[in-house]
């Protein structure tokens, strides 16, 4: 509880707050994450599940890479945690500036969080690779096999950032603004490993820098506060 208080003291004198988040946040929204002993990397499939979600497995193998895909990157059953809706409150407290994910699950919006910065896309947005026409995510997971464009038959891409492709420029520069002008950074449910998403965190110079992870990450010794138990749970224990 000591841990609880001192993080509730370190959000009550902060006014600029981004919270910087990883595939942890969703797992009490019953999404897998990735590199927990039952993650995703360490399942076994035909083809490793990195290679399984690049852009070169897209190009080369789209259908395997449609059933991959449809089968363990969505989650439509799935619901803001207390996380998600303790994100809600300190935004419209006027206490969060930002939430900055590497999560493609689209529940920071469904909770009902504005401002956003989703670095790896969402599977919520998909896209005609050829006339760039949009499609739900429903047209995707219903289509069998590869989904195309009812207008020009192109095949249509999800908006998520895969291997071996760049971060959106735009989505960057907004992410980095806003961790370099938070007075707190709250970093949750991430083993910072990814790249550049995990570099961001050096452009933060506020005062206090909290780490909600249940594992050892990198930035542990430079955090002033580090918390390992559920981040849902922590946070669901904050007063706004």
């Amino acid at each position: 509880m000591e841990k609880i208080k001192q993080l509730q003291q370190m959000i009550d004198e902060s006014k600029h707050i981004v919270f910087f988040g990883g595939a942890g946040v969703s797992t009490e929204s019953h999404i897998p994450d990735f590199r927990s002993t039952d993650g995703l990397y360490h399942q076994t499939y035909k083809y490793p599940p990195e290679v399984m979600v690049s852009h070169s497995f897209y190009r080369d193998h789209t259908k395997e890479f449609f059933d991959f895909y449809k089968n363990k990157m969505i989650f439509l059953e799935a619901k803001p945690n207390k996380a998600h809706l303790k994100l809600v409150e300190l935004e419209k407290a006027g206490k969060l500036d930002a939430i900055v994910t590497q999560n493609i699950d689209g529940l920071h919006q469904a909770a009902g969080s504005k401002n956003v910065f989703e670095l790896h896309g969402s599977v919520h947005r998909n896209y005609c690779t050829k006339c760039h026409k949009f499609y739900d995510v429903n047209y995707v997971v219903n289509t069998e096999d590869i989904p195309y464009c009812e207008d020009c038959g192109g095949i249509i891409k999800p908006d998520v950032v895969l291997y071996e492709e760049g971060l959106d420029g735009a989505v960057m520069q907004g992410a980095i603004e806003a961790i370099a002008g938070a007075d707190m950074l709250i970093i949750g449910g991430t083993s910072l490993v990814v790249y550049p998403a995990a570099g961001m965190i050096d452009y933060f110079r506020g005062k206090n820098l909290v780490v909600l992870n249940r594992d050892a990450t990198s930035r542990d010794k430079q955090a002033d506060l580090c918390i390992t138990d559920p981040i849902g749970e922590v946070l669901g224990k904050i007063q706004v």
